[in-house]
Formats: structure tokens, sequence, C-alpha cells
């Protein structure tokens, strides 16, 4: 369906409605259970370490690395069919960024970094598919020189990184994301179908089509796929890395009076209070704040939420709200007095903290979803509201962490209607421990 898109139609309206009726097809039809077939080329993967000194990107090198960071424990044919919707999803992402642009031109800030980001997801998909099969990138992109070549497009003979894979903006720049689309379109088809005849040949030559279509793609709407290839290292590392860092407590170098307390026990005591329910909290038997309830006319124990506030501080080592309730800003600098201890602060992480737990209230209070598998929407949007923050620098995987951690003891403390709570900002670690 995709081929005839740049052809027939470029108005927006029939357009959507001709993508969403093609991909809802595929997915219904994609049946790719029994597939067993090799490889146009079966070779052990290479083990070239890129090197970090500022040198181009090496394909090998950035397929080895999909390969450390793509933990998705299923069995073969099912990684398969995990990497093939996600290919073809991201690709779905991409035209749609790039649409955002057409439509929009100048008015859309977000293009350049979005689409950057698009271009990698699906190289890193791309990249799965084709080594789940063996096949190695720089064997993809040298036949694909070759017939960008035929095709009056001179690419480096030979390419091993993604700086060898650029050159000038293409012909039909326009129409070079729905040509993408097609081909993808097309592997899924090949790979999804049991039964034809030299099925490496046509997997093979399917492979190269999408890859050849992806680096016309990228050239026509001028990205560089080295950045795109860094950009989705850097998130991917971000996100599920290989190696955990926490990083240092904002607050290590002051002094003793402006640090947040490295262990903070919590008890929390649900309590009638003129016949309306309340939650008092006591740190060292000193009631800290006021008695909270959900203020919600549907009760949902929001009353108890300080306990993100906690496993925050604890696993981020920030928490504007806790410094405020403790008496602790950093008032030996002004300007971080002011700016990240102050009242923004405060209402920036207030804010993250009800908007995640209206998500959370809509998915189970994320009961089931265990770490590395948080949508990753979520922190992406968290990521937005604390930018300009001193928090800002804190990976997505801590995050996630903190929030799933934040529910984790939230439900413990919903389910007996009270306990206490330990926040150790030195284990980045929270604890609950039921009420006698």
């Amino acid at each position: 369906a995709c081929d005839f898109w740049y052809a027939e139609c470029y108005e927006e309206s029939d357009l959507d409605y001709r993508l969403c009726a093609c991909v809802l097809s595929r997915i219904c039809d994609a049946c790719i259970d029994g597939m067993n077939f090799k490889v146009y080329n079966p070779e052990p993967m290479s083990r070239t370490r890129h090197s970090e000194n500022g040198e181009p990107l090496g394909l090998d090198a950035y397929q080895e690395f999909v390969g450390e960071t793509g933990r998705i424990n299923a069995p073969s044919a099912d990684r398969l069919k995990i990497f093939l919707l996600g290919l073809f999803g991201e690709t779905g992402s991409l035209l749609g960024e790039l649409k955002k642009n057409l439509r929009d031109k100048d008015s859309y800030d977000a293009y350049q970094e979005s689409v950057l980001e698009e271009f990698g997801d699906v190289l890193w998909y791309f990249a799965s598919v084709a080594r789940l099969k063996d096949a190695r990138l720089s064997e993809i992109a040298g036949d694909a020189s070759g017939r960008l070549a035929g095709r009056g497009c001179r690419i480096k003979d030979d390419p091993v990184t993604f700086a060898d894979l650029q050159f000038s903006k293409a012909e039909r720049a326009n129409q070079q994301p729905l040509i993408l689309a097609g081909k993808v379109g097309q592997l899924v088809d090949v790979l999804i179908v049991e039964d034809f005849n030299d099925e490496r040949n046509r997997f093979w030559n399917n492979l190269v089509e999408v890859f050849l279509a992806l680096v016309e793609a990228a050239s026509a709407a001028d990205v560089d796929l080295d950045k795109a290839a860094r950009h989705n290292r850097k998130k991917i590392l971000d996100r599920w890395p290989i190696n955990e860092e926490w990083g240092s407590l904002y607050d290590d170098e002051f002094d003793e009076d402006e640090q947040l307390p490295r262990r903070i026990e919590m008890v929390f005591k649900e309590k009638n209070i003129a016949g309306k329910k309340h939650v008092i909290q006591k740190c060292n038997g000193i009631k800290v704040g006021s008695p909270l309830t959900d203020n919600r006319h549907d009760a949902d124990d929001y009353r108890f939420h300080d306990v993100f506030h906690l496993t925050y501080a604890a696993v981020l080592g920030w928490s504007p709200v806790l410094r405020a309730l403790f008496r602790l800003k950093r008032k030996s600098l002004p300007q971080i007095d002011e700016n990240e201890d102050g009242a923004r602060a405060i209402v920036i992480e207030e804010s993250v903290s009800i908007w995640i737990f209206n998500y959370g209230l809509k998915h189970d209070l994320f009961r089931n979803v265990e770490t590395g598998a948080l949508d990753s929407r979520i922190l992406r949007s968290v990521r937005r509201l604390v930018d300009g923050y001193e928090v800002q620098d804190r990976p997505s995987w801590q995050w996630e962490r903190a929030i799933l951690e934040g529910f984790r003891v939230f439900r413990e403390l919903k389910e007996h209607r009270g306990g206490t709570v330990v926040a150790d900002l030195n284990e980045r670690s929270v604890t609950f421990i039921e009420p006698e």
C-alpha cells in the first residue's frame, strides 16, 4: 500500500487514513509463527569496539552495542516479532515527525531533535532485526552502496561507518520517507511468508532495500546518520545502562546542616479527624507538615503521597519539598536557595508527583511493571518538567527506579493503611515496615 502513496496522494487527511489502514492491516496479518530460515551471510558478528575519541561511529560497532542493550527475554521467534513491529512502529513515528515538519514548517521548533531521535530508533530496530539473522550492517551497507551508485548517488565504497553513508539531498525528497515505509512493509511481508523459493535471497534483498531507503530518507531530510546513531546510543544508555552509575548527591559539598538526612524514617498514620480521613506523618517522633487529605471528591489515597517525595530524595537525591518540610534549604548559596530549593522548584516536584500518580491510577499503580519496562513517554514528560533544575541530569533509568519504588511502597501503605518508610540516600533505597 505504501508504494503508491507518493505517486497518487498528498492530501494529508487521505494520507493519514491510508497510513492507518495499511499499518492496521499489516499488524492484523502479521502471523509470523513458525519461521525458521537462514540468511545470506551468517558469519559471526564483529567484535570491533567503537572508539570514543570522536571518530565516526562504526556500523558493526553500533550493531554490537544494539546486541548488548537489546535485553528482551523472549524466544527467538518472539524477539523477531517484537523487533519487526518495533521497526514498523518507529518508521511510522518517523513519518509523523516528517509530516509535522512538512505541515507546520518553521513553527515546529522541536523538529531537528525529534527527527534525529526517530531516525536513531529506526536504526536500532533495523540493526536488531539484522543481528537476529546474523546479517552485519557493514555487509548490508556495502550492497546498498552499489545500488546507490547505480542510481547516480555516490557514497564511499565498502562503507564501514555511518559517516561513509552520507550524500547530497536526494531527488524526490518528499517521497523518500514514504518509500522507506513501503520497503519496511515489504520486509515484513517476506518474513511472514513461510513457503517461498530462494528465501535467503529475498530476505537479503529486502533488508538491503530497507537500509537503502533509510539512507536516502536521511539524506533527503538533511539528517546525519552518524549523529542519529550516536544520539540513539546515548538515549539507550540513559534508559538501559550497561553499568549503573548513580552520581553524587546534590548537597554533598554543603554543610551538614544544609544536607538532607542520609537516613529518614517517616511514620505514616491514618486517623479520622472530624469525620474525614487524614494522614499524619512523624519523623523521630516529631510531626512533619500538616495532616493530609486526598483533596478530591472520590477518595484515591493520595494523602499518602509524601512517600513519593521520600523516594525522590532516596533514589535521586532531590526533593525541594522535603527540604522545605525539614527546613534544610541551602541558604549558604542564595542562587541555589532561590532557584533549586525555592517555591517554583517545590511546585515542579508536586506537579511531577500528581501527574505520575494520576497516570498510575489508570495503570493499576504500576503493579506489574518490571524495571526497564515503564512507558518511556512518562519518563520523557518528567524530564521535560524538570528541565532547568539540578535534577535534569539524572538519567531516565534513575527516574524509572524512583517512580516504580515509590509506587511499590505506596501500595504497601495503601494496603496496611499506614506504616514506616525508610529512605536511605546512601544506599539509594526505600523500604517499608508494617505498622504494629
